[in-house]
């Protein structure tokens, strides 16, 4: 059940910022990355930042060479310069696949790649302050 996408899920059964009980903080949270080449990684535990109920994570790839992330139709622009990509992404709800893509510059020219993150609710931690 967990690869179903979030749209088959009946309202109140999937888990949210709301049905944790998740206040306003940083937390960490252990996220799996699937897809691609196989070749890529992201950091993990990885910070997510919760702020009016809303869930943002912080994904750091293992490479320099992704310029902009999607998640769903809407692009997300990297949040640092230098280093390996940085992204901060909405994430609507956890134990579920998030489906995403990125954009490398690696190749001879620009790709798309589609990935999933699952982010497990189990795993969520208030962030050392």
């Amino acid at each position: 059940a967990s690869s179903l996408p979030m749209e088959a899920y009946k309202e109140g059964n999937m888990k949210t910022v709301e049905s944790l009980g998740l206040e306003d903080g940083t937390y960490t949270v252990e996220v799996k990355l699937e897809g691609g080449s196989g070749r890529t990684t992201v950091e993990t535990p990885t910070q997510l930042k919760i702020q009016d109920g809303k869930a943002t994570a912080v994904i750091t790839w293992g490479s320099s060479h992704y310029d902009y992330m999607k998640v769903g139709e809407e692009k997300y622009e990297p949040v640092n310069t230098e280093g390996n990509s940085v992204f901060d992404i909405p994430v609507a709800a956890f134990d579920t696949a998030l489906e995403v893509k990125a954009d490398t510059v690696a190749m001879s020219e620009p790709h798309e790649i589609d990935y999933t993150l699952r982010f497990d609710s189990a795993s969520i931690t208030p962030a050392d302050t």
